[in-house]
């Protein structure tokens, strides 16, 4: 079985909703570190102005490229459910470490904080609360149900199998486990 995300790109508003309930759950502080970066993009000149969001947690990979990468073994994937862990306590730490994994991903999403010895640490799927049968905090805390989540093939079968959208462009070497309504 592998988790994944379905996001709305029609519905996004780019509130940041999501990115602070998940600042907030997991108690990160104020600055760079984000587990669930909110991307904008805006093309054209008016009258005709386009312009879309992107959420971008750790996509769940199916194929994830940081799990080799990792010298000491820090991250690894859960076979029950696909999501992608990290044990921060085994990380080596921003200092010690060459930071392949944050360089491997190609969606940035395992993170160091700004200080020293900072240890990795990215989107878990708010495993916490996935084990009590509750969802993610960015789901719970976006109004305009953007977001969704469940097992790929539940996703597939309520919201379809696009996996491109604006600004995001789906990789087959890692295969992210995501379904897309684009913004056209």
């Amino acid at each position: 079985m592998q988790v994944g995300f379905y996001f709305d790109q029609t519905r996004c508003i780019g509130c940041s909703a999501c990115r602070v309930a998940c600042k907030d759950w997991h108690d990160i502080p104020a600055g760079p570190e984000n587990w669930m970066m909110i991307l904008y993009n805006e093309q054209g000149k008016f009258p005709d102005v386009f312009v879309s969001y992107l959420v971008r947690p750790c996509y769940q990979c199916i194929d994830p490229v940081c799990i080799p990468v990792c010298p000491v073994n820090a991250i690894s994937k859960r076979e029950e459910d696909g999501i992608v862990v990290v044990d921060s306590e085994a990380c080596l730490g921003n200092e010690e470490c060459d930071s392949k994994c944050l360089k491997a991903c190609p969606y940035n999403a395992p993170q160091f904080g700004p200080e020293k010895g900072a240890k990795m640490r990215k989107c878990n799927y708010c495993l916490d609360r996935h084990l009590e049968g509750k969802l993610p905090a960015c789901i719970e805390a976006c109004r305009t149900r953007a977001l969704d989540v469940g097992t790929l093939e539940e996703l597939k079968a309520k919201y379809g199998s696009i996996k491109e959208a604006d600004n995001f462009k789906y990789s087959e070497r890692t295969k992210p486990a995501i379904i897309f309504k684009p913004k056209q």
